[in-house]
Parts: C-alpha cells; sequence; structure tokens
C-alpha cells in the first residue's frame, strides 16, 4: 500500500515521506522483533545486549563498550544487564587489571538462548525483506548508510 493511502492523504512532499517511510518501516520491523522475543521473555534491548557480548568471544565487555555498541543508544544499559543477571543469561564479573572495573560476561543459558533464537531472528529478516530482491537490498542498505551518515 502506498503511504498516501495509508495516511489517506493526496500528496506528500518526497521528504516527508521518505521519513514517514523509515518510522514506518522501522515501526513494523520493532513490532515484528518485539513478538518474536516475547515467548523468550527477552526484549530487543536485552537481545542486542546479548549478541555484543557473544561477539565479544567469551572476553568480557565494560558497560561503556555495551552502550557503544547498541543499536538504540537510549537503552538504560545498567537495568538492561541487571535483568539479564536475574536470568542468569549474563554475569558481572570483576577485571583483574582494575578491580574497581565491573565487567560483563555472557552465560552457556545466554548463548543457548542466542542458538534458539538465531533462526527465529534469521527468518524474521527474511521475511522482512521479502518484497525485495538482492541488488534492492544492497542498494536500499547503501541509501540508508548514506541517511545515517
Amino acid at each position: 500500500m502506498k503511504t498516501e493511502e495509508l495516511l489517506k492523504t493526496d500528496h506528500l512532499i518526497d521528504t516527508k515521506k521518505l521519513v514517514i517511510n523509515i518510522m514506518l518501516c522501522a515501526g513494523k520491523a520493532t513490532t515484528m522483533m518485539n513478538e518474536a522475543l516475547k515467548p523468550y521473555e527477552i526484549s530487543m534491548q536485552q537481545f542486542n545486549v546479548l549478541r555484543i557480548l557473544r561477539g565479544q568471544k567469551g572476553k568480557p565487555a565494560n558497560l561503556s563498550t555495551i552502550q557503544d555498541r547498541m543499536v538504540n543508544k537510549m537503552s538504560n544499559t545498567t537495568r538492561l544487564v541487571d535483568k539479564l543477571i536475574k536470568k542468569n543469561l549474563v554475569d558481572r564479573c570483576i577485571c583483574e587489571e582494575n578491580r574497581r572495573k565491573v565487567e560483563i560476561v555472557i552465560t552457556g543459558e545466554g548463548l543457548n538462548l542466542l542458538k534458539t533464537l538465531d533462526p527465529i531472528v534469521d527468518q524474521l529478516e527474511e521475511n522482512f525483506s521479502q518484497h525485495i530482491n538482492k541488488k534492492e537490498l544492497i542498494q536500499l542498505n547503501e541509501t540508508l548508510e548514506k541517511l545515517r551518515n
């Protein structure tokens, strides 16, 4: 459905239409992701933290590192980590070199949850982009990166 039809308007200036389309797509992606993660009692932001920690390949990460790599920079990283600790998906440890520094590592349970979620999220991402071909997908990613930068 065209954006104008969805918003029940005759004409949108191209720049407004672009911003509205990006917001609509972001909303759709967020809804899909939330629905996929809901049965596992994990939020998108918590999922993001787990993937960041898995990417550390066993090395601990501090809260600043996690915050820098978050997709949603507005997230309260401390609160997210605390919730993941309560779920036994991550652990807090004390840095060997600097005893005042707290670091975070993913647990075996966290890794197992990601193994379960990976194919679900992969399928969700495939479904989200199913109406465009590979060339269009690459071009769209390049264009969105230009906009973001």
